[in-house]
């Protein structure tokens, strides 16, 4: 059979859609995603923890001394109050990223992202991003719903704001570790219950670290949580128990390093693929 010759010319075959040095697409699309995800669970995710925090903040400040007790020249429960928002921040950060990796692996879903055009930088990105929306969210809800407990203005919103953003990136890095390592719910809830929840509670949340022995005095400066409430203590009250110049290096750096690593077992397929 011949084909008739004033037919057009067939279209060439394009290749694979390139997207540039960074699909930002894809990065948008994944983070918008995750975002939703948590937002669709607002009670659980913001409401809860929110609830959780003040009364904790009730508990503890009738309990250790309310409005008649002082650190320093600092009332307690304005002291307690940067603690208690800092730890619901970095526990609900490292909350995002380790479940929504967790469950995407136990429901067989993580191919779905796995599949799109997305560099392993690019997954972490959008995972990392969220994590740290949602302890900001976080932190912003609790903040607001302390306001009129407190008597203590913010004196460097510079310091709420870099310490609240490393934090949460910190421990979205963690909850990603946490999440690719994790291979059941067991294993998640062991790095929380073992791990995350202890360094939140010894790293001077309810107390000042000057009151501990020296041998506790040191071993708190080796917890990034102390240097993630000091510094955002500082930040809200002007009070601190440590060097804040050497705390925000210390968080830069382990930031850096976390991030690396991640990076890293992304980039294998660390526990992603069969």
């Amino acid at each position: 059979m011949t084909l008739p010759s004033d037919l057009p010319a067939a279209a060439p075959i394009k290749g694979p859609r390139t997207y540039g040095a960074v699909n930002w697409t894809g990065l948008w699309t994944l983070y918008l995603k995750e975002v939703q995800r948590f937002l669709k669970v607002i009670t659980q995710t913001v409401l809860a923890p929110v609830v959780t925090t003040l009364l904790f903040f009730a508990v503890f400040a009738l309990a250790l001394g309310g409005a008649v007790r002082h650190i320093g020249a600092l009332p307690f429960i304005d002291f307690l109050a940067p603690g208690l928002i800092m730890m619901a921040t970095t526990q609900n950060a490292f909350a995002n990223t380790s479940s929504s990796l967790m469950i995407s692996k136990i429901q067989g879903n993580i191919v779905d992202v796995l599949m799109p055009p997305l560099s392993a930088g690019e997954l972490l990105t959008a995972y990392v991003l969220a994590g740290v929306t949602r302890g900001a969210v976080v932190a912003t809800a609790v903040f607001i719903a302390m306001q009129p407990f407190l008597a203590t203005p913010v004196q460097a919103w510079w310091a709420v704001i870099y310490y609240v953003v490393t934090g949460s990136l910190i421990m979205s890095l963690l909850g990603v570790l946490a999440g690719l390592w994790s291979q059941k719910f067991d294993h998640l809830a062991a790095v929380t219950n073992f791990v995350v929840t202890p360094l939140a509670f010894l790293s001077g949340t309810f107390y000042s670290v000057q009151q501990l022995p020296a041998f506790w005095y040191a071993a708190a400066h080796a917890n990034p949580f102390f240097f993630m409430i000091d510094g955002f203590r500082y930040g809200m009250t002007g009070h601190t128990d440590g060097d804040i110049a050497l705390g925000a290096t210390a968080l830069a750096v382990v930031a850096a390093a976390l991030w690396g690593f991640c990076l890293q077992l992304f980039r294998r397929g660390y526990r992603l693929r069969p």
